[in-house]
């Protein structure tokens, strides 16, 4: 009675419902929504303050790992906090104007973070395939440009996104059935014709993310190329090792968010709960497993976090 209420009262609100169909389950599942939303702004904090803390981790390939923490941050900070107020306070109520505004700073971010993980296997490939050219290829300076670039890009690309959707003309059904505003769902609850925005977001899945897997399946194939012509097993080893944290993390974040974008088009038949769960995972797994992933596979960021943690606990006031 309340959505209806503030749907037909204020055409410029929208009503996000959290997970239909598990309303009585709200404080449950928040619980893990919760737990690894904490687990992940710690895990992210961390990296970033003993990779800005030891000056010997001031390398292209911490800084990387620094844009990627950013990047899971801002992530599930931009869905988290919206979602627990559902599921706490019954906060269903957002304005026309704040769902574009997360929808915009969402879907940034998300391709911003594809475009650290190409940079991220393009790292490993010159560590691999021409390590003697490392430092000459790869410098802090340049791995913050292509960080800029790729945030630049991801702008570029999403602007559209909001105003596309700030022109349509909306039904009196403003009910979302989501946790966040994702755009395909804003999208449906149009009277009008939709389908520049579904051509946009097609667009955009494929020309970023598509071209951005296409890069990152070529940095990987080139590496297997070079490591199979190497005859020692050990060398086969620590080229596995070296990438073994990027491959996971790039699993995480794909297969995903790949799996909700195409539910949206072409997934009717999937419940609408599993749909909800499912593009919520890869906006909390992620950015809570990643730190966990590289602070167990890159023994020296590591050990320099474990020196860390273990001197605060000897020495609190330091």
């Amino acid at each position: 009675m309340v959505a209806s209420n503030l749907t037909t009262s204020d055409p410029s609100t929208f009503i996000l419902m959290g997970i239909p169909g598990l309303e009585a389950a709200h404080i449950w599942i928040s619980i893990p929504f919760c737990g690894c939303y904490l687990i992940g702004l710690l895990g992210n904090f961390l990296v970033l303050f003993v990779v800005v803390k030891e000056k010997t981790l001031h390398q292209p390939m911490y800084l990387l790992l620094c844009m990627l923490a950013s990047t899971d941050i801002a992530t599930s900070s931009s869905v988290v906090p919206k979602a627990l107020g559902i599921f706490w306070f019954n906060w269903k109520g957002i304005t026309l104007a704040g769902c574009l505004t997360q929808t915009f700073f969402l879907n940034t971010v998300v391709v911003t973070e594809s475009a650290v993980l190409v940079a991220m296997a393009f790292d490993r490939y010159i560590a691999i395939c021409n390590p003697l050219r490392y430092t000459i290829i790869l410098s802090n300076a340049r791995i913050a440009k292509l960080g800029l670039m790729g945030f630049i890009r991801a702008v570029l690309f999403i602007l559209p996104m909001p105003l596309l959707l700030s022109r349509l003309p909306f039904c009196d059904n403003h009910i979302i059935p989501q946790t966040y505003c994702e755009n395909m769902a804003v999208a449906k609850l149009s009277c009008g014709d939709i389908t520049v925005v579904r051509l946009h977001g097609l667009v955009m899945m494929v020309v970023t993310m598509g071209c951005d897997l296409m890069l990152i399946a070529l940095s990987y194939g080139l590496i297997i190329k070079a490591v199979l012509r190497i005859s020692s097993k050990e060398a086969h080893l620590k080229a596995f090792n070296t990438c073994t944290a990027h491959l996971c993390v790039m699993l995480l974040y794909c297969a995903p968010s790949l799996f909700s974008a195409m539910t949206h088009r072409f997934g009717q038949g999937i419940a609408p709960h599993v749909h909800i769960i499912l593009a919520n995972v890869y906006l909390l797994v992620p950015p809570m497993l990643n730190p966990i992933i590289y602070g167990v596979k890159t023994k020296e960021l590591r050990d320099k976090m474990v020196q860390y943690i273990w001197r605060r606990r000897l020495c609190p006031s330091l």
